[in-house]
């Protein structure tokens, strides 16, 4: 039985039931829909519409229920449309005419809002949590190499030397800003939709005020068309983990590089790496990968909503079901990757001796010979002019650009800073890679983390 019966005289066609139905993915909202419920019934109680005893009666039949789903003992039944409507009718079974009761004064519209800003908020927790817990890996694996270093790269070119921890740093301070935004939009969605109704409130005398403090919400919903229809905060979510998930695929796509024999920088752990099915030498570093392509799915369940959100009228329409399950898989994904990512750096072996190598190529010494005559006065145009001709002779005649540095008289005092590591020692301006930079880096990191975690306790 559908909980609109009343009005119809024939049951809705299988078709549209298989259309319509949503337990089998909504499910998984059961303990916030449950806690929602009990703060419902609460305020039902504190109103006068309940009594204390049938107060106390819902209060334990939503316990027992959650109890079976906890031990996965909930039995649904084929008429349950979704979890809302499975969990009415197991409370009703236990309770009997009390039970009838539950969803007085409370439309299945602001029941799902609701359980969805429940779901989401406590989502986006757990999301802040793995993301702060990379970022300490990484901070781990940089001091484990505190002296190792490789070549930074613009345009997959090697650019100038940096250290291997200024370098992870730069992932961990992207993920600041992720959980930095997904806090911000843990603040918005805490309002109470409890209470609107299907659109436009109700009679009885409810006070939502009382109930979104019972579920912890900040404030409550100031119109109820809005409370019923808005799920900004669900594509506020799926595009802040969407980008998250950006930020994790550049991360896989370095491992991919620096773990392939053409670059040689680092090797993963045998337990975050896999085979080959037919190349018995074969180590692929799999999870990198995977962290990449989630990222286009993430990016497609956040596309996916924005189209649903797009055409809709005020208020609730049913197109609303297909929030659930883009938000149910990014969530997923995204605590799947950020689990992976922090085992596969924390097993990460680094091969310092080639990635310093490749720090020291020569022509990335070009900059430091440059600045060293704009230290003298000479212009920085002329500078890079003449520095660009030194590089230009040297690979024309095959020929080391220290070679061609130390035949040239005007340049050839600054052939020391052929030394390996003094590139990257030179890079000293605040927020540079090199390590007389690196401690303030690593307070502004830890710092701000720190405050993060305060924060996403509070």
């Amino acid at each position: 039985m559908t909980l609109w019966s009343g009005r119809f005289t024939a049951p809705m066609d299988k078709t549209l039931w298989d259309l319509s139905e949503s337990y089998s993915f909504d499910h998984v909202l059961y303990a916030h829909d449950i806690q929602g419920s009990r703060a419902h019934v609460q305020g039902l109680g504190a109103a006068g519409i309940l009594s204390d005893e049938e107060t106390a009666t819902l209060l334990v039949a939503l316990d027992q229920v959650l109890a079976e789903f906890e031990s996965q003992s909930f039995a649904p039944s084929s008429s349950d449309e979704d979890v809302h409507t499975a969990i009415e009718r197991r409370v009703t079974e236990l309770a009997g005419d009390v039970g009838a009761k539950l969803h007085t004064a409370r439309s299945r519209n602001d029941q799902v809002a609701t359980t969805l800003r429940l779901f989401t908020r406590d989502a986006i927790s757990e999301t802040c949590r793995a993301a702060l817990h990379l970022i300490d890996v990484l901070d781990e694996v940089g001091n484990k190499n505190r002296d190792a270093y490789l070549p930074g790269y613009t345009h997959m070119q090697r650019a100038q030397p940096v250290l291997l921890s200024h370098h992870l740093r730069a992932h961990a301070f992207a993920l600041l800003r992720d959980v930095d935004r997904l806090l911000d939009a843990r603040d918005r969605l805490n309002e109470s939709s409890l209470g609107a109704g299907a659109i436009a409130g109700t009679s009885l005398n409810i006070d939502p005020a009382f109930t979104a403090g019972l579920l912890g919400f900040s404030s409550t919903f100031a119109n109820s068309m809005d409370a019923v229809s808005d799920r900004d905060f669900v594509a506020e979510t799926l595009f802040d983990v969407a980008l998250m998930g950006v930020h994790l695929s550049r991360m896989g796509e370095e491992l991919v590089l620096w773990t392939s024999a053409e670059f040689n920088f680092a090797s993963l752990g045998d337990d975050f790496t896999t085979g080959s099915s037919m190349l018995p030498q074969k180590k692929n570093s799999d999870v990198a990968e995977l962290a990449r392509g989630k990222s286009g799915r993430l990016i497609g369940n956040l596309t996916g909503l924005l189209v649903t959100l797009k055409g809709l009228p005020l208020s609730y329409n049913r197109d609303l079901q297909e929030d659930k399950e883009p938000l149910f898989d990014s969530v997923r994904q995204i605590h799947l990757v950020l689990r992976a990512l922090t085992g596969a750096y924390r097993s990460m072996s680094f091969n310092d001796e080639v990635a310093s190598s490749a720090a020291d190529d020569q022509f990335l010494v070009a900059i430091d010979i440059a600045e060293e005559l704009v230290a003298e006065g000479v212009p920085f145009r002329q500078a890079h002019e003449h520095v660009g001709k030194l590089v230009a002779t040297a690979v024309s005649t095959n020929q080391s650009l220290a070679a061609v540095v130390a035949l040239d008289p005007s340049v050839a005092r600054f052939t020391p800073l052929f030394d390996p590591g003094s590139a990257l020692a030179r890079r000293r301006s605040p927020g540079a890679s090199g390590p007389l930079a690196s401690a303030d880096q690593v307070q502004r990191l830890r710092v701000a983390a720190s405050e993060l975690n305060d924060r996403l306790s509070h």
